[in-house]
C-alpha cells in the first residue's frame, strides 16, 4: 500500500503511470551514478510506493571502508537526471539470451549473479523468488542498459523534471543477507506533479517533527542503553503510565468480550518450540538457547505453545467453546540489528495477546468479533484510513515456509475469505506472507500525516493444535480438534505507543496523557494552595503536578507546554481567595476564574469516556 495518500486517490491508469515514471528514474538515476562514478557496481534498483532506489558498490576508500555517497554527490546525480530527462531518450526492450546477458553485463558482478538465478529459472531481476522461468530482457535508454522486464514511459521527456528529488542514502545488503557485502542505496521519491511532490515533502518534514524517537526522549517516554542492549527499551515513569491505560483498556473491551486473562513464563524449554513447530520455522527470529543441567531453554518469542497447554490441562466439552484466552506476556524476539527501528522493530515487546479456540462452525463469527475489536479501537484512537490485508501461503513454500497441507491452506483461507465477505469488510489479497501455520488478516493503518503502518493482525491456526493433541467432545460425544485464532487487536505496546506517539504528535487525549494537570503558582506565596489543589486533584483520579519550581511563572508555563501537557492551572491571590483556577488549555484556549469543582468533574469526564477533545 501506498505510504502516501495522494496515491490512493488516483485512477488505475493514473497510478500505471506514475509506476512507469518511478521505474524509469530508477534506470536514469543509475546511468547518471555510472557517468559521475565509472568505478560504481550497479545492483537492483526497483520502483516503490513513494518513488524508487537503487542500489551500489562504490568500492572501498584508502582504509578500507565501503566509500558513501554525500549530500553533495546526490545533488550532481539530481542534476545529471534532469539533463537526461531533456534529451527525450527512448526506452528500448529487448530479449537476450543468459550469454548475451553476460556479455552485456560483464563488469557488473551483482547483475551476473542475477543473470545466473535467471537462467535457472529461480529468481527475477531484482532477485526475488519466481514460480516459472522468467524471459531474460533489458531495457536501454540513451548509454545505459539494464536487467527489466518494464514498464516504462515511452521516453525520457515523458517524465516530469520537477516532480522528483533524491532524498537519502542508506546501507542495504546485497540480497537483504548480512553476510554480503554493505551497498549504498540512494532513496528518491517522483510524483505526476511539482505540487504533489510539494505536497509529499511537506508530510515528509511535519513527520519528522512527529517522529516518536524525537518526541520519546522530548516527552521523557523511553530510552535505549547500550549497556542494557539494542532494540530493549527502558520505560520512563511517563512511558509507564501510557502502557498501563492502554493495558486497562484491553482489559475493559475484552473482560466485555468474554476473554479470560492468564498468565505464562518467560522461559521455557525447547521441548515446547519443537513440538508446537515454531523452531524450524522461526529459529532465526529466536534468542539463542541456553543450557542447564543438560536441558536447553528458550526466553519465549511468543506466547501461543503456552496457551495451549493451559487449553489442554483438563477435558474439555462444545459447551466451553469458544475459549478466550488472553494474556499481556512480554516475549523477546532476535531481530537484526539493521532491522531494529526505534519502538516499530524492537527485541523485547509487550503483547496484547489471545488466542481464540473454536469449533468449526464458531469460526467466523468468532474471527469477525475480532475484527470489530480493531474497528472500536481505531474510532477511540481517530484511526479512519486502514486497510485489511488477507496473506495466503504459496504452494512453493510448503514444508519449509510453511506448514505442509494445501488442502487445508485451501480450506482456511476460503474461510476467511467468506467471512470477510459476509462482514462486508473489503480486503486485500498478499500472497507468500500468511503465519507458517496458517493464513492471517494483517492491518495497515495510517496515522493523522498519512504514515503507513502495520499495526493488528488475525491469524487462522489449523497446524498447532493437532501437534498439542488439542480436543474437545463435541454434541454427538466424538473428541474434535478445535481451530485456534491468534489476535492482537493492540499489536505491542512497543509499535502501538510509537504509532500514537507520532499520529497524535505527543498530544494525548486527556485519558491517555502521562501528566495530565500541572498547577503553576504565580508566586512562592501560592504554592501551599497549589499544592493542595494537586493533592485534592490526585485524590479524584487525575494525574496531577504541581511546579513547585525556582523558576518564573512564564518559564513554567512554556515548560508544560514542552511536555504537551493538557491543562495548566495558574493560581495567584485571586483564585486562592475565591477557591477556583485559572484554566489554560493545551491548544491555546483559556477560562478565567473556574470552580475547582467544575475543572475536576470536566477532568473526570474526559477520562472516564475516553474522550478525544479537551
Amino acid at each position: 500500500m501506498n505510504q502516501y495518500q495522494g496515491n490512493g486517490q488516483l485512477s488505475p491508469e493514473e497510478q500505471e503511470q506514475l509506476y512507469k515514471i518511478r521505474h524509469s528514474l530508477a534506470h536514469i538515476m543509475a546511468q547518471a551514478v555510472l557517468e559521475l562514478y565509472p568505478e560504481a557496481k550497479i545492483a537492483i534498483g526497483p520502483p516503490i510506493d513513494t518513488g524508487f532506489y537503487y542500489d551500489f558498490d562504490l568500492g572501498v576508500d584508502e582504509e578500507g571502508r565501503p566509500r558513501t555517497f554525500s549530500p553533495e554527490d546526490l545533488e550532481k546525480i539530481e542534476k545529471r537526471m534532469r539533463q537526461i530527462i531533456s534529451e527525450r531518450h527512448p526506452f528500448i526492450y529487448r530479449e537476450v539470451t543468459a550469454d548475451e546477458a553476460r556479455e552485456i553485463f560483464k563488469d557488473q558482478p551483482y547483475k551476473l549473479e542475477l543473470i545466473e538465478g535467471l537462467e535457472k529459472g529461480e529468481v527475477d531481476e531484482y532477485g526475488n523468488e519466481v514460480d516459472e522461468k522468467p524471459v531474460i530482457s533489458t531495457y536501454r535508454q540513451d548509454t545505459f542498459e539494464d536487467l527489466c522486464r518494464g514498464p516504462h514511459v515511452e521516453h525520457t521527456g515523458q517524465i516530469p523534471p520537477d516532480a522528483f528529488k533524491l532524498m537519502s542514502v542508506a546501507g542495504a545488503y546485497w540480497r537483504g543477507d548480512e553476510n554480503n557485502p554493505m551497498l549504498q542505496r540512494i532513496y528518491g521519491t517522483a510524483w505526476r506533479n511539482k505540487k504533489e511532490l510539494n505536497d509529499y515533502l511537506k508530510m515528509m518534514e511535519e513527520a519528522r517533527k512527529r517522529d516518536h524517537r524525537k518526541l520519546g526522549r522530548e516527552l521523557e517516554i523511553y530510552i535505549f542503553d547500550e549497556e542494557v542492549g539494542p532494540g530493549l527499551p527502558l520505560w520512563l515513569p511517563n512511558g509507564a503510565i501510557l502502557i498501563e491505560e492502554l493495558e486497562k483498556l484491553a482489559k475493559e473491551v475484552e473482560r466485555e468480550a468474554g476473554y479470560q486473562r492468564v498468565r505464562s513464563p518467560h522461559v521455557t524449554k525447547e521441548d515446547l518450540f519443537l513440538r508446537s513447530g515454531h523452531l524450524p520455522y522461526y529459529a532465526e527470529s529466536m534468542y539463542p538457547p541456553m543450557e542447564l543441567e543438560g536441558v536447553r531453554y528458550y526466553v519465549k518469542p511468543m506466547n501461543c505453545p503456552f496457551h495451549h497447554k493451559i487449553f489442554a490441562s483438563r477435558p474439555r466439552s462444545y459447551r466451553e467453546l469458544p475459549l478466550r484466552l488472553a494474556e499481556y506476556g512480554t516475549c523477546y524476539r532476535y531481530e537484526k540489528s539493521g532491522e531494529l527501528f526505534g519502538l516499530m522493530r524492537v527485541r523485547s515487546m509487550q503483547m496484547n495477546d489471545a488466542h481464540i479456540y473454536c469449533a468449526e462452525e464458531q469460526f467466523e463469527e468468532e474471527f469477525m468479533g475480532v475484527i470489530a475489536l480493531y474497528r472500536r479501537y481505531f474510532e477511540l484512537f481517530g484511526i479512519d484510513r486502514y486497510v485489511m490485508r488477507l496473506s495466503t501461503h504459496h504452494p512453493r513454500g510448503l514444508g519449509k515456509k510453511y506448514v505442509d497441507n494445501e488442502r487445508l491452506w485451501l480450506k482456511t483461507e476460503e474461510m476467511v475469505r467468506s467471512a470477510m465477505r459476509n462482514g462486508n469488510d473489503p480486503f486485500v489479497e498478499v500472497p507468500d506472507e500468511a503465519a507458517f501455520y496458517g493464513p492471517k488478516i494483517d492491518v495497515q493503518i495510517w496515522s493523522a500525516i498519512g504514515r503507513e503502518f502495520t499495526l493488528a493482525t488475525n491469524q487462522v491456526d489449523f497446524a498447532v493444535p493437532p501437534r498439542f493433541d488439542l480436543k474437545f467432545v463435541n454434541r454427538e460425544g466424538q473428541e474434535e480438534t478445535p481451530l485456534c485464532i491468534h489476535r492482537a487487536p493492540l499489536s505491542t505496546h512497543e509499535r502501538l505507543i510509537g504509532f500514537l506517539i507520532e499520529h497524535y504528535a505527543g498530544n494525548f487525549p486527556v485519558w491517555l496523557a502521562p501528566q495530565q494537570v500541572v498547577v503553576i503558582p504565580i508566586t512562592d506565596a501560592h504554592n501551599e494552595y497549589a499544592a493542595n489543589l494537586a493533592r485534592r486533584l490526585f485524590d479524584g483520579g487525575i494525574r496531577a503536578e504541581a511546579d513547585l519550581s525556582s523558576e518564573r511563572m512564564n518559564a513554567k508555563i512554556r515548560q508544560a507546554q514542552l511536555m504537551k501537557v493538557p491543562y495548566m492551572l495558574v493560581v495567584g491571590d485571586r483564585e486562592v481567595s475565591q477557591e477556583t483556577v485559572s484554566l489554560r488549555k493545551r491548544d491555546g484556549s483559556r477560562r478565567n476564574d473556574m470552580p475547582v469543582g467544575e475543572f475536576i468533574a470536566l477532568v473526570q469526564e474526559k477520562i472516564a469516556t475516553r474522550a478525544g477533545d479537551l
